[in-house]
């Protein structure tokens, strides 16, 4: 690692292998109770493809989180500057600056971001409204109209709140199929940089120039 990495701290990326990925969506399960989000807000997704044409046809799990771009289209079109780019890379919205506009959701070139319209599972689960996860650290209490993040624009951190505490994102913890890689891309002796270096490694929509921090496996 040179001296720059080292003083930018550790640039944060996941690598998912696409051949282990069995679409059980425990990635999606665990999300939802690490970030206690409500319905319509799921961080992560598993999108189901199919592949080549009948009787030869293949089937592929594609997981999709934030891609935590390093060039974000997020951030180019928030008015008010409540998303932005952290030093290790994760990009972040400031749910007290963030005014629902939800330009940054149409922007988003991967659906990875959703507006948190106040809908509740309290009618499903007892209690459901009492305790609010964290957004990046911050312990914002039970849910209620008017109060962030009801209101604004909701995404995946790659659970940034227990990064803080040196563990990995739920996601990657609970991964059935150990699919899921997530470490220091600043350095070459990381899983993920070894693994992002592979041949097998590819990102979405590279195309677009976003260069995203998730990157996949054939």
């Amino acid at each position: 690692m040179n001296e720059t990495a080292a003083r930018r701290g550790p640039q944060w990326a996941m690598v998912i292998d696409l051949q282990k990925c069995i679409g059980c969506d425990t990635c999606t399960v665990s999300c939802k109770a690490e970030n206690r989000t409500p319905p319509g807000v799921t961080y992560n997704v598993v999108l189901e493809m199919e592949l080549g044409e009948y009787p030869n046809v293949g089937h592929v799990n594609v997981p999709r989180p934030c891609m935590q771009c390093d060039n974000p289209p997020c951030v180019a079109v928030c008015p008010v500057k409540a998303t932005y780019k952290r030093e290790d890379g994760i990009v972040v919205i400031d749910h007290d600056r963030c005014i629902g506009c939800r330009y940054c959701i149409a922007a988003c070139p991967y659906g990875a971001r959703y507006f948190d319209f106040g809908e509740s599972y309290a009618d499903e689960m007892q209690g459901a409204d009492e305790v609010q996860a964290p957004e990046f650290g911050v312990d914002r209490g039970p849910r209620r109209p008017g109060k962030a993040p009801v209101g604004t624009v909701r995404k995946c951190t790659f659970c940034l709140h227990r990064l803080q505490r040196g563990e990995e994102p739920a996601c990657v913890e609970t991964c059935t199929g150990d699919a899921r890689f997530f470490g220091d891309l600043s350095d070459p002796h990381s899983v993920v940089a070894r693994l992002a270096a592979s041949p097998r490694a590819f990102r979405l929509k590279e195309e677009l120039g976003t260069h995203p921090r998730v990157i996949y496996l054939r």
